[in-house]
């Protein structure tokens, strides 16, 4: 049996912003020492660091928040008070990532071809980018 604990789907909002339910499961998963070593290296990055750069807050304010908060409501109401971004904001965070890798991005898709690969999932043509990868390999695809 596995010993990961999956944090919720990228595709899941948080007053509007894709990926930000996904980066608080992740953020409490730390602080109580439980973070797979699978999420070690991007934690703060990747998606969590394109989430804090269209919000405009930092991983170690994100940490505090959160260590700070008892339920996701409580995150939620921080971030409305403290991040003021439009719908079309949030919209452009979602868009770009699940444009990523863009067809010009030959790195990046390369590193998508072989995830899939070491994940056992290389046959999925469904699989285009890193947010349907992350999905499929954390079993909700």
């Amino acid at each position: 049996m596995s010993d990961i604990i999956y944090p919720r789907s990228p595709r899941e909002t948080m007053d509007g912003w894709p990926h930000l339910p996904r980066y608080v499961d992740k953020i409490r998963l730390h602080l109580a020492g439980k973070l797979h070593a699978d999420y070690q290296n991007n934690f703060g990055k990747g998606f969590d660091g394109s989430w804090l750069k269209a919000a405009g807050v930092t991983h170690d304010q994100m940490i505090a928040v959160v260590k700070n908060s008892v339920s996701d409501g409580e995150v939620c109401d921080w971030v409305r008070h403290h991040v003021k971004k439009s719908a079309t904001d949030k919209a452009a965070l979602l868009a770009s990532m699940l444009d990523y890798p863009k067809a010009d991005d030959a790195e990046g898709i390369a590193r998508l071809k072989l995830r899939k690969e070491q994940a056992g999932v290389s046959h999925r043509n469904d699989i285009t980018n890193f947010v349907d990868f992350i999905d499929a390999d954390e079993k909700r695809s």
